[in-house]
């Protein structure tokens, strides 16, 4: 099989699809099958020099997020012969516009992740997109309705996806969405992070790892974090991710007014071994979000060793509860409060204990080869994927 993933960009910034598509990549580079990845970045992105597969960056994209581009249509006319299909990676944009004609035109099976673009919390949250989405769904519907399969990446998704607009009729598949395990040296890794920030070497610390967005529950967490701070003098808190709204200044001042800037830390976007030495080191990961259809990032925790603790608007929480890796409270001032609370309140022993049984829930539920079968699965059902030989010999 050989497979084009399209997305409008590979920037870690932009969380979890550009590391679905790292992920799938490796699995794809192991098992004998090939993927390629065609997307609007620069061609001299620093983030695309190590990336696990060919990648063709057309350095085009107009429009803002939705990606108007003319080289991106010839260059999958002139190309899309050499594929047995073709993935695209999220919606409401040019591309997946382009995908369907051309893929049709062609006689190309083509698939499409909606990852979480059809939650109705964006709906609820922003209702003059949701009416620039209603003028657009003409555009957007026959998209999802001609593809082979539209991918989701929990049974929530796929539920809640159906409610936002009409029509809705698709090919609804449910993704095994995951990552590969881990690589690198767990000491080394803490290291480094300790390495580059110093000041939290010797602290106990709960760590929030995504990005600084309002969807998010940042300002829950910083508010939640200031009413238990005295409770547990020797915990702080890290907030790390990328801010690409703006919104960082108003954290900080939130930190400020509430009397613990001194126990905030802000490191920025964390990759590589630094992202893996924050986890490992952490006391527990955080995410307050009010809307998450997978939340790659709960996976990469659960990966490290570390537990969770989460809203209940992140679409696996009752997979991360049945497993007892985390703790679950609403997406409210309140329910955040609660979770810090109950992490603090529980005794070592067990916090212990949960942590122990991250990483054989993280292998039970969110390793990602299986992935890449469903998809060869997908494009051709009638075919036994030489894939699958593989896989069972390598697990």
């Amino acid at each position: 099989m050989h497979i084009l993933h399209v997305i409008g960009s590979l920037s870690p910034a932009d969380g979890g699809p550009p590391e679905v598509v790292r992920q799938l990549a490796q699995v794809y580079r192991e098992t004998g099958d090939s993927l390629e990845v065609v997307c609007l970045d620069s061609p001299n992105a620093p983030f695309l020099r190590d990336f696990p597969c060919l990648v063709h960056a057309l350095g085009q994209r107009w429009i803002g997020r939705y990606s108007l581009s003319p080289r991106f249509w010839k260059w999958l006319q002139a190309n899309i012969a050499r594929f047995d299909g073709v993935v695209m990676q999220g919606i409401w944009t040019f591309p997946g516009i382009a995908v369907r004609l051309i893929a049709r035109e062609a006689g190309k099976p083509y698939c499409v992740f909606a990852h979480g673009a059809l939650d109705p919390w964006f709906n609820k949250k922003y209702p003059l997109k949701r009416l620039k989405k209603m003028i657009y769904w003409p555009l957007q519907y026959p998209v999802l309705r001609d593809a082979t399969a539209v991918f989701f990446t929990s049974s929530v998704e796929r539920d809640l996806a159906r409610t936002s607009f009409s029509p809705h009729a698709w090919n609804e598949v449910v993704f095994p969405n995951g990552i590969n395990k881990p690589e690198g040296d767990p000491g080394d890794q803490i290291d480094a992070f300790y390495g580059r920030f110093p000041s939290l070497r010797g602290r106990r610390f709960l760590l929030f790892l995504s990005r600084l967005h309002e969807k998010k529950g940042c300002d829950l967490l910083l508010h939640a974090f200031a009413r238990v701070a005295s409770t547990a003098p020797d915990l702080d808190l890290v907030m790390a991710g990328p801010d690409q709204t703006g919104i960082e200044a108003s954290l900080r001042q939130i930190a400020a007014q509430k009397g613990i800037a001194s126990r905030v830390h802000w490191p920025g976007m964390l990759s590589g071994d630094l992202k893996w030495g924050a986890l490992r080191a952490c006391d527990a990961f955080v995410l307050p979000s009010h809307q998450e259809n997978f939340g790659i990032v709960v996976v990469e925790s659960l990966a490290a060793g570390r537990p969770v603790l989460m809203s209940n608007q992140i679409n696996i929480w009752r997979e991360i509860q049945a497993e007892g890796v985390g703790l679950i409270d609403d997406d409210t001032a309140e329910g955040t409060e609660r979770l810090l609370r109950a992490w603090i309140d529980m005794s070592p022993g067990e916090r212990e204990s949960m942590a122990a049984r991250t990483y054989p829930a993280f292998l039970r539920r969110y390793t990602l080869r299986s992935g890449a079968e469903v998809i060869n699965r997908t494009f051709f059902p009638e075919q036994e994927s030489e894939m699958a030989n593989e896989l069972s010999h390598a697990v």
